[in-house]
C-alpha cells in the first residue's frame, strides 16, 4: 500500500520539476518567487514576472497538464483493455480507435486548417471505428472476445486504408507534412482552453474505469465464473470498452498518435502493485501521467528542435517493455 501512495507523490514532484526544464531554464526559487509575487508576498520586477508568466502559464503548464491527462487516460485504458481481453499484448488501439482517429485527423486537415476541426474529427472517427468493430463482432450472434478482436482488426484496417487515401490526396507541400507530423504526436499546439474542454470527460472516464476494477477482477477468472458471482459480464465488458474508448479517443484527438504508453505502463504498474485491478487501474493512471511528463521533458530538451513525443515514447517504450517482459510473462502465464 505504501508503494501506491508513492505514485501520486512522484507525479507531483515530476510535474513541478518539469516546469523548470526547457530552453529557458528556471529554478525552484524562480517558481516560489513567482508564486509569491502573484499573491503580493514577494516583490518582483514586472518584466521578470511577465517573462516567467509567459514561460510557465502559457507554454509549460499546458504541456504538463496535457501530458499528465493523456498519459493517465492511455495507461488506464490500456490496463482496462488488457483485463477485458485477458491478453497482456492489448493496448488502447485494439478495437481500431487509432486507425479511426488517424483518418479523422487527416480528413480534418484536408477539409480545414483549424485544429479544432482536426481534433473533433479525430475523436468522432475514433469512436466510430470502435463502434464499427463492435458491430462487426456482433454480426453473427453474441460477440466473443476473439470476435471483438477480429472486429477491431477489420475496422482498424479499413480506416488505415482510408488514411492512405487521404495521404495520397493531400497537398504534398502543405497538408501531407501536417498529417505526418500529427501522426507522430505532439503536445506543442495545446492550450489551456483545449485541455479544459477535454479534461472533464477524460477524468470521468479514468475514475469510472477505476471503479470497475472489482468487476474486471471477476472477469479475469472467466465469463462463467464471473456470472456465477453475479457479475453481468456483457454489460461490464461493453461498459469498459465504451469508457476506455472515450478516454483514449480524446487523448489521441488532443495530441495525435502516442504509442506504447497504454501497453507498457500497465505492466510496470502490475509489477509494482500486483494484478488486482482495483489497485492496478488507478496506479496505471498515476504512473502513465508521470511517464508521459518525463517523455515530454525529453522531447523538448534533448535536441535543438522539439522531437515529436510519439517518437520519444517509442524509443523509451521498447527498452522498458524488454525490462518488464520477464516478470510480465511470469505474471500472465
Amino acid at each position: 500500500m505504501t508503494r501506491f501512495f508513492l505514485l501520486p507523490l512522484s507525479l507531483a514532484l515530476v510535474a513541478i520539476a518539469s516546469l523548470t526544464i526547457g530552453r529557458y531554464p528556471l529554478t525552484l526559487y524562480d517558481l516560489v518567487a513567482f508564486l509569491g509575487a502573484q499573491v503580493g508576498a514577494v516583490a518582483m520586477p514586472q518584466e521578470r514576472a511577465d517573462l516567467i508568466f509567459n514561460i510557465l502559464i502559457e507554454i509549460r503548464l499546458p504541456r504538463v497538464l496535457a501530458a499528465a491527462l493523456i498519459g493517465a487516460a492511455l495507461s488506464t485504458s490500456g490496463a482496462a483493455f488488457q483485463a477485458v481481453f485477458r491478453n497482456p499484448l492489448v493496448s488502447p488501439g485494439i478495437l481500431g480507435v487509432l486507425g479511426g482517429a488517424s483518418f479523422g485527423a487527416a480528413l480534418g486537415i484536408l477539409l480545414s486548417g483549424s485544429w479544432f476541426v482536426v481534433q473533433t474529427s479525430a475523436f468522432v472517427f475514433g469512436v466510430a471505428a470502435v463502434t464499427i468493430g463492435v458491430l462487426v463482432a456482433n454480426l453473427f450472434g453474441r460477440a466473443s472476445i476473439v470476435m471483438l478482436v477480429l472486429g477491431g482488426m477489420i475496422s482498424g484496417a479499413f480506416f488505415t486504408s482510408l488514411l492512405s487515401i487521404m495521404k495520397y490526396a493531400a497537398d504534398p507541400n502543405d497538408q501531407l507534412p501536417a498529417i505526418v507530423y500529427w501522426l507522430m504526436g505532439s503536445l506543442g499546439g495545446l492550450d489551456l482552453s483545449q485541455i479544459s474542454l477535454a479534461a472533464g470527460p477524460m477524468l470521468v472516464g479514468i475514475v469510472l474505469l477505476a471503479f470497475l476494477g472489482r468487476a474486471l477482477d471477476a472477469l479475469s477468472m472467466g465469463d462463467d465464473e464471473a456470472r456465477a458471482l453475479g457479475v453481468p459480464v456483457e454489460r461490464v465488458r461493453y461498459s469498459v470498452i465504451a469508457v476506455a474508448t472515450l478516454a483514449s479517443s480524446l487523448a489521441v484527438a488532443l495530441a495525435g498518435m502516442i504509442g506504447w504508453v497504454g501497453l507498457v505502463v500497465p505492466h510496470a504498474a502490475r509489477l509494482l502493485l500486483g494484478p488486482v485491478n482495483s489497485r492496478l487501474l488507478p496506479a496505471s493512471a498515476f504512473l502513465g501521467a508521470t511517464f508521459l511528463i518525463l517523455a515530454d521533458c525529453l522531447a523538448r530538451s534533448i535536441a535543438a528542435a522539439e522531437i515529436p513525443i510519439g517518437i520519444v515514447t517509442e524509443l523509451l517504450g521498447v527498452p522498458c517493455f524488454v525490462l518488464v517482459l520477464r516478470h510480465a510473462r511470469r505474471a500472465w502465464l
